[in-house]
């Protein structure tokens, strides 16, 4: 069950990132998304039985969802540093592509080394007691601990450059990656019981297991969305500031353009077509020439100097209030 709904929460995440960010150059949070959603879907038993049996029934999917997802991590950790312009060594490290490739290869090997048997759902439970299998489990969730580790880091120093409603996506992430990191804790000290027989252990310490799991991905999934969300939401506002702006400046630019000669003249249609923000910086710039040009009479009200000049910060990106 918790598996369907993570898978669920993925896949509601990549629909969300590619309608929030879709004319984003960046897309390692996209690819990062996207395959942990497959990952996450392949470990569903009713997607995973047939795929597994197309495959040999020999377990082959467990290692293409877990290879999947540690692919996901590396994307998503690569991504969160890339928009945060903060690399530190031991974060470059932790999200580089070297520590993938070791940390891939070794999973292959634990898992070539395991006696898989046939299909089953419950890998670990059923072959945890083997040296190779707990290995393999280690390797992945030591992995996942450090990329957490390494986001949370970037997570943190974001989350002091920010105030307000936009501190939430940088909290959302480090929240996301103590829970993270946890969880490794907790799976690892699973397997450790599992193979040295402390089944007491195994089974107190994985009641931990789902609640951390969904609260991980939980977390992680509001943090990532959270930040296109939030420029999405500026945008708007911005465009709609940008209109208001456009419509309470435009009598003023009518006025200079019918004074000053020489301003290029266009037809109604072209100007409405015309995307807000340019036609405000041409009206702006029109009007300014207009205010200069000493062959004309052309002399503003102060409201309508307040105007230009609050239309002129919000160009610059500083709206005068």
């Amino acid at each position: 069950m918790i598996q369907t709904v993570i898978a669920a929460l993925m896949w509601v995440l990549v629909v969300s990132l590619l309608i929030l960010r879709r004319r984003r150059a960046e897309r390692s949070i996209l690819y990062a998304a996207v395959t942990i959603a497959v990952a996450m879907t392949l470990n569903v038993d009713a997607v995973y039985l047939p795929v597994d049996a197309l495959l040999g029934g020999a377990n082959i999917g467990t290692l293409i969802a877990d290879a999947a997802l540690m692919v996901g991590v590396f994307f998503l950790g690569r991504g969160i540093m890339k928009a945060a312009e903060y690399h530190p060594l031991p974060v470059r490290i932790a999200l580089g592509p070297v520590t993938l490739v070791v940390a891939l290869a070794s999973l292959v090997i634990a898992f070539v080394l395991i006696d898989k048997g046939s299909t089953t759902t419950n890998f670990m439970l059923d072959l945890g007691a083997q040296s190779a299998a707990a290995w393999y489990s280690v390797i992945q969730f030591t992995y996942y601990g450090v990329v957490v580790a390494a986001m949370g880091a970037v997570a943190t120093r974001q989350f002091r450059l920010r105030r307000g409603i936009r501190r939430i996506p940088a909290g959302s992430l480090i929240v996301g990656a103590i829970f993270g990191v946890l969880l490794s804790f907790v799976v690892i000290v699973m397997d450790i019981a599992h193979l040295v027989g402390d089944l007491d252990l195994m089974v107190g310490v994985g009641a931990a297991y789902a609640p951390l799991f969904l609260l991980t991905f939980l977390f992680l999934c509001i943090g990532l969305a959270g930040q296109p969300a939030l420029r999405f939401i500026d945008e708007r506002t911005r465009l709609t500031r940008t209109r208001n702006l456009v419509q309470q400046l435009t009598p003023l630019w009518n006025a200079a353009t019918r004074l000053r000669p020489g301003l290029i003249q266009r037809d109604a249609t072209a100007i409405r077509l015309e995307d807000p923000e340019t036609l405000l910086h041409r009206e702006v710039v029109e009007i300014r020439d207009a205010m200069i040009d000493s062959r004309v009479a052309f002399d503003p009200t102060s409201d309508d100097r307040y105007l230009l000049e609050r239309a002129e910060a919000h160009l610059l990106g500083s709206d005068v209030r």
